[in-house]
């Protein structure tokens, strides 16, 4: 697989498609409903490309977050959505143990918060799958500008597929101007990168774009979904 890599080519659909063809029914979309996600399920569904499109609800997302996932759902009705959730004990034995607000208190505890919220359920999501399709983008962050666009991903062993990788943040606006694209009321607010709710904050002018994400700490703003 990884000497098929150069055939992806620079083209999301083109690359989109040659995946499908090469892993029948082992592709994967996991979206969070941001700009690049939204930007992304338009072109699966514009293309009628046959990718699980998958979304995991933390059970703390924002309000505007999950009136966006109706909506989308109802723009696009030909895709089929599955929706993960964590696990109800692991997630009970930790609120039970360290409390709700122990993420802000502790780096690990954030981290073990993170895990049973997304980690665990990508993980569930990913079964069987061969290709998994995200939305990341260089620009995104530091940590993000080293990745490839076809790689092999480190925790789950899966092809990952960034086809929007160079795409700018022009080149984003455009797409979803053009093509009506649903989007997140709160990027108008200042919220460039949208998490759970108590995990997400406003970004001010002349901040990084990922600032407003865990922004009681000083690491890298990853939960652990995408290490590079």
């Amino acid at each position: 697989m990884i000497n098929a890599l150069p055939s992806v080519g620079t083209d999301p659909v083109v690359g989109l498609k040659a995946l499908c063809d090469q892993h029948p029914g082992k592709v994967v979309f996991t979206t969070s409903m941001g700009l690049e996600d939204q930007a992304l399920t338009d072109l699966i569904a514009r293309n009628a490309l046959p990718v699980r499109v998958v979304t995991l609800d933390t059970g703390r997302l924002f309000q505007e977050t999950y009136d966006l996932m109706d909506r989308t759902r109802a723009m696009y009705p030909e895709l089929e959505f599955e929706t993960y959730f964590p696990a109800a004990e692991s997630l009970e034995a930790f609120v039970n143990s360290q409390g709700m607000s122990s993420i802000f208190k502790s780096v690990e505890a954030r981290k073990t918060c993170c895990g049973i919220r997304k980690i665990d359920p990508l993980h569930r999501a990913l079964e069987g799958a061969e290709v998994w399709v995200t939305g990341l983008r260089s620009a995104q962050s530091d940590n993000r500008a080293g990745l490839t666009r076809l790689e092999r991903d480190a925790m789950s062993g899966k092809l990952k597929y960034n086809p929007l990788l160079d795409w700018t943040d022009g080149d984003l606006d455009t797409y979803v101007n053009s093509h009506s694209v649903p989007t997140n009321p709160l990027h108008r607010k200042g919220y460039p990168s949208i998490g759970c709710a108590p995990c997400t904050r406003a970004v001010m002018d002349g901040e990084h774009p990922r600032a407003g994400r865990w922004w009681w700490e000083q690491s890298t703003k990853e939960c652990g979904l995408h290490k590079g």
